[in-house]
């Protein structure tokens, strides 16, 4: 059954289309994940699916009494306790509640026998929904995800993480039978993902959802929708199945658009010859009719854009010298009540990932490690924090550059358009920027400097999976230490040699990656 259609439908801002000309069907059960560039177009789809956006042209349709819930990638404010949160997800259910608390009243006032057959109908409608159940329901799914410890506390109070898996919660205890998540497993840690993983594979419901975690979209995702250039492009299967259908298709485009090349080619050449008999005069007035009728359906002809090639960052660490082999290595590493005595050893050439649960000590390790002073001989360090703040927030992002960097500005601003800074862009100033823009300024600063360790501390927040990519690649092919926490499976797949991970106030360490755990 088709749950929601898009036909021909058409999406801009201002003048510019962010979606032109998109067809697809959404059938029940599909669990979609929607891939693209950031700016591409994703977050609008689901907002054009809610109604909170409407389109410019084409049609919407959705599933006649479909219960649509959508999980935004931004915080709910609200002042107020778990349970009570959780208890207004029952919208339906609290207004038939409502509903009978009027007609209580109104009994208590009257003996009309058609207050009390309504409220005896409503009663049964509310019984057979599952009102008096609600408690059990909200206890069944908050020991599901080990979060009964919460419902007592206030949602102001709460980590990132911790809000983020109650406002999922939220959402699915109104038995939605459509599901829009944008960013669902952002703040998660990798335990909590991994229940929110095993929960949507089980369920029935329909999903969609924007996801920059490729591990979290092979293990939920039965279709890949891909957004690029305004189009839609639809592959079946998982994040893995994708990557190999779409590399086809862009070989299948690039291959045609050569053919279409070389007829174009051939076609004017063909034109400019004929052209030049037919200006020997009388007699070669066919060759110009001949010239004309090549030129008319050249200028007929259905002509293809070139296929749009992989953005690269020029994303490779310089590294003049070597450090020592133990790059950290210490004995008896602790942290007070944080991390107790355990060997704590980082190697020369090492990709090593830190691992642990939402505020098990990874970034408290991290800046210990750097704070102190606790590397081996001839370390030259480059660190990328988790949230990245510059020294002066009110600058531009080429006034910081001068700064930093002594080249020419013309170079400055060359090598900045490497980056996807570009001209329109540059005299931003630090404290607008996206947390993406933020990385790849970071990233831009650290490549002026020869490092042989690089730490980093969540390094594929808020970047998209192009750029992922990019600094998977600059890290693996790096010849110096890696260090770096991450909640990203794939990424730790990619990169790391080595996973330390904290587990009961220890380090434990895995040689491999993720999967070797």
């Amino acid at each position: 059954m088709i749950e929601i259609n898009f036909n021909k439908v058409r999406k801009n801002y201002g003048f510019e289309n962010v979606l032109n000309d998109i067809n697809f069907d959404i059938h029940t059960g599909d669990k979609i994940a929607l891939v693209g560039e950031n700016g591409s177009g994703k977050s609008t789809i689901l907002k054009l699916i809610t109604g909170i956006e409407k389109c410019n042209e084409g049609t919407i349709s959705i599933r006649t009494n479909s219960n649509i819930k959508y999980l935004k990638q931004d915080f709910n404010n609200e002042d107020m306790i778990v349970k009570d949160y959780l208890m207004k997800s029952f919208t339906n259910l609290n207004k038939i509640k409502n509903e009978l608390e009027e007609l209580e009243q109104r009994m208590k006032e009257t003996t009309n026998n058609k207050i009390i057959e309504k409220y005896c109908k409503k009663q049964e409608e509310y019984m057979n929904l599952g009102g008096y159940e609600i408690e059990e329901k909200i206890s069944k799914i908050v020991n599901y995800f080990e979060v009964d410890n919460l419902l007592e506390k206030n949602i102001n109070e709460l980590s990132g993480g911790e809000k983020r898996i109650i406002m999922i919660i939220s959402i699915l205890l109104d038995n939605p039978t459509i599901l829009l998540l944008d960013e669902p497993t952002n703040h998660l840690d990798i335990d909590m993902i991994k229940k929110l993983e095993n929960y949507l594979k089980e369920t029935s419901i329909t999903i969609v959802f924007v996801s920059h975690d490729r591990y979290f979209i092979n293990k939920i995702a039965n279709k890949v929708f891909l957004i690029e250039n305004t189009h839609i492009y639809e592959f079946i299967g998982n994040y893995d199945n994708f990557i190999i259908e779409n590399e086809k298709r862009i070989e299948r485009l690039k291959e045609e658009y050569k053919n279409e090349q070389k007829k174009i080619h051939k076609m004017e050449e063909q034109i400019k010859q004929l052209k030049f008999w037919g200006n020997f005069g009388a007699g070669n007035e066919m060759f110009s009719k001949r010239a004309f009728s090549i030129e008319k359906r050249l200028n007929k002809m259905e002509k293809h854009d070139r296929p749009k090639e992989k953005t690269k960052l020029p994303v490779k660490f310089n590294m003049d010298s070597r450090s020592g082999k133990d790059v950290i290595v210490i004995d008896n590493y602790s942290i007070d009540n944080l991390i107790l005595p355990s060997k704590l050893e980082i190697y020369f050439k090492e990709k090593v990932c830190l691992m642990g649960p939402n505020g098990s000590g990874k970034s408290t390790i991290l800046k210990d490690i750097i704070n102190n002073n606790r590397f081996g001989s001839n370390v030259v360090l480059g660190y990328i924090p988790q949230n990245i703040i510059f020294e002066d927030e009110e600058k531009t992002i080429i006034e910081l550059i001068r700064k930093k960097c002594n080249d020419e500005e013309h170079i400055l601003r060359s090598k900045l358009t490497k980056f996807k800074f570009y001209k329109e862009n540059i005299n931003k100033q630090l404290k607008l920027l996206s947390g993406g823009e933020r990385i790849r300024l970071k990233l831009f600063l650290l490549l002026q400097n020869n490092i042989n360790l690089i730490i980093m501390d969540e390094p594929t927040n808020h970047i998209d999976i192009e750029t992922k990519e990019i600094l998977e690649e600059a890290l693996i092919n790096f010849s110096g230490t890696v260090l770096f926490v991450s909640h990203d499976r794939y990424f730790i797949n990619k990169v790391a040699s080595k996973v330390i991970s904290i587990e009961n106030k220890k380090l434990v360490t895995y040689i491999g990656n993720y999967d070797k755990m």
